[in-house]
């Protein structure tokens, strides 16, 4: 139930590709226009995710996300009315700030759980299993009902998400409960979470860059619509496997070993892109890539959780990905340029290798922790 209200507060990040190629074939804007709305829209989480850091533990954090969802439904829906890009831009951003505070207290409440790792684990497999459902059937709809359908389809997981609310027991995350007391960090930590934060907000931006446009580069590469509706679909459900493999695995075989395999499988999986025309080889990089970011994504918010007891440096790694994931979309609207995808497949790839280097650096840290660490 965490899962679905995290995911229903950031869901157009899994729909992504969809509502950038939308904009454009729906509404006729041009490349960097609907990147900018989909970066400004994460922006738009980013700060509000900021927010949440000085949040988490002070406040009710139900009722608060309650009110953001039913905010963000009324938000989805006049999206539908906008036709102009600047527009959109300005309450797309509203919509992003208002479900990035959202998200950093349902993140606070999540770090509270027995095994972090796993539970965002879960929180990946429903994002997932929705992303697969939206990224399979709407984009074939946006030429007959127009960009609209997004929107809808976003307001629809947010009311699906204001039901589950209700469902959720008691969990003691603010009002004076014990866990979630901050303690400041040692240097040793500091260090560390410095490191974890660099890793997450590399991975994050350079697949969004990717992933934002992974729909106009298989239509580049001569693919027809019907197929990547398909492709995407599958390739989405099949990288849920990524996320259940951390819910089975938690940190029972350490991270660094598993977090190299699924490091050097990313990079290999996003160069298999060059292939594009090749609906095999654009399947199965889809399908390898998903995989590995649903599984090193939970990796790094537990190792985030392991840093203090009370859910904040969680909350400021949900900042960080959203930083990360509202870079990527902006950044490749202006490398793409008048589609020049080898290009942006190509920095992709440098960018990975980067967020490579932090992220094992981290899990060697936390995997063989100092005298400070719990």
């Amino acid at each position: 139930l965490l899962a679905l209200v995290a995911t229903a507060g950031f869901f157009y990040v899994n729909l992504m590709g969809a509502i950038v190629d939308g904009l454009v074939t729906g509404l006729g804007f041009t490349n960097a226009e609907a990147g900018t709305v989909g970066a400004v829209n994460i922006y738009g989480a980013t700060v509000g995710g900021l927010v949440a850091v000085f949040l988490v533990g002070r406040m009710r954090w139900k009722p608060a996300v309650a009110i953001m969802l039913a905010a963000m439904i009324g938000i989805d829906l006049l999206s539908t009315l906008i036709t102009t890009p600047w527009l959109m831009v300005g309450v797309r951003g509203l919509d992003g700030l208002i479900g990035g505070v959202a998200i950093g207290l349902v993140y606070g409440a999540m770090a509270q759980t027995f095994s972090p790792d796993r539970a965002f684990g879960v929180l990946l497999v429903v994002q997932f299993t929705l992303g697969g459902l939206g990224v399979m059937f709407l984009p074939p709809l946006v030429p007959a009902l127009g960009a609209k359908i997004l929107f809808l389809a976003l307001a629809g997981v947010s009311c699906a998400a204001l039901l589950a609310i209700l469902a959720i027991p008691r969990i003691d995350t603010g009002k004076g409960s014990a866990s979630s007391v901050y303690t400041p960090l040692s240097a040793r930590k500091k260090m560390t979470v410095g490191v974890i934060m660099t890793g997450l907000f590399v991975f994050q931006a350079a697949n969004m860059a990717l992933l934002a446009f992974i729909i106009r580069l298989g239509e580049h590469s001569g693919l027809s619509r019907e197929f990547l509706g398909q492709a995407l679909g599958w390739a989405t459900w099949v990288a849920i496997v990524g996320a259940l493999l951390v819910v089975f695995m938690g940190d029972r075989f350490g991270r660094f070993k598993p977090l190299l395999i699924a490091m050097l499988l990313t990079l290999i999986g996003t160069a298999g892109f060059y292939w594009s025309s090749s609906g095999a080889i654009y399947f199965i990089a889809n399908v390898g890539t998903g995989i590995t970011w649903s599984f090193v994504v939970p990796y790094l918010f537990g190792m985030a959780s392991n840093m203090d007891a009370s859910g904040r440096m969680t909350t400021l790694a949900g900042f960080v990905s959203h930083f990360g994931l509202a870079t990527g979309p902006l950044a490749a609207g202006l490398i793409v340029g008048a589609d020049n995808f080898n290009r942006l497949i190509t920095l992709t790839i440098v960018f990975l290798a980067v967020s490579g280097v932090a992220t094992l650096l981290a899990a060697r840290r936390v995997d063989s922790p100092g005298p400070d660490y719990p």
